[in-house]
């Protein structure tokens, strides 16, 4: 009756290391090995729309799309639960990072969520870094609990 839940719990379970990946690879990958790819999202020329860091979507999508054709061959197996909730957290990313917070389409521009004033703070502190080294707030979804409070602070004024 209830053979769903293991697979909510295993696509819930992806999404959530989804995001520790990438912390883990915006930190040691986009800021280290590959910073050639991830350079042209902290020096931005906005005069083209796609950047070399776009690329980072081809590369992350490449797990979820493989698992998701795996586990669909296999009978909904597992793999199919974890490449859902990687595409589902490559999708929320996406949301989060590209159009809310960067705006390279221009809607969700207004918020007063202290959640997603929070996230955008954190993003803005991380963007200050212009170079390779000396960032902070490598995460997405889930920042430092001070940027909360400053949420929390300007928006009570």
């Amino acid at each position: 009756m209830l053979h769903w839940i293991p697979d909510v719990l295993i696509t819930l379970a992806a999404f959530v290391a989804m995001e520790c990946v990438a912390w883990l690879a915006h930190k040691y990958l986009m800021h280290g090995l590959l910073w050639s790819l991830h350079h042209d999202h902290h020096q931005r020329d906005d005069s083209d729309f796609f950047e070399k860091n776009d690329y980072f979507f081809v590369i992350f999508a490449t797990p979820g799309i493989t698992c998701l054709w795996l586990g669909l061959d296999a009978g909904f197996n597992y793999l199919f639960w974890i490449g859902l909730g990687i595409t589902i957290y490559g999708f929320t990313y996406f949301l989060v990072h590209d159009v809310f917070i960067h705006q390279r389409f221009k809607i969700f521009r207004n918020s007063e969520s202290i959640y997603l004033k929070a996230i955008r703070r954190a993003h803005k502190m991380h963007h200050k870094h212009l170079g390779k080294h000396g960032g902070e707030c490598f995460g997405m979804l889930w920042v430092p609990l001070r940027y909360f409070r400053e949420a929390q602070k300007a928006t009570a004024k």
